[in-house]
């Protein structure tokens, strides 16, 4: 998962622009890091699944942000389609 995360050319970082590109149609796989709050979370899961969009639950909020090259913590981030 990590290398995904870092190798992607095009990726979104945040529960708005994951929800918005799923949305959009444009998001090929979503991360979702497992101690995130679900009050956040819930609404991007729901959109994975109602849109068939791919998504997997990841190990902390810390190292989810470590992964997509920021240095803050990230909930959920996610792969745009080429």
């Amino acid at each position: 998962m990590p290398e995904l995360l870092r190798d992607a050319s095009r990726r979104v970082v945040g529960a708005r622009q994951v929800l918005r590109a799923v949305a959009a149609g444009n998001a090929e796989r979503v991360f979702i890091a497992r101690d995130a709050d679900p009050f956040i979370t819930q609404p991007v899961v729901n959109a994975c699944e109602k849109s068939g969009v791919r998504f997997e639950e990841v190990g902390t909020m810390q190292q989810l942000g470590k992964d997509c090259g920021i240095g803050v913590k990230a909930a959920v981030a996610g792969i745009l389609k080429a």
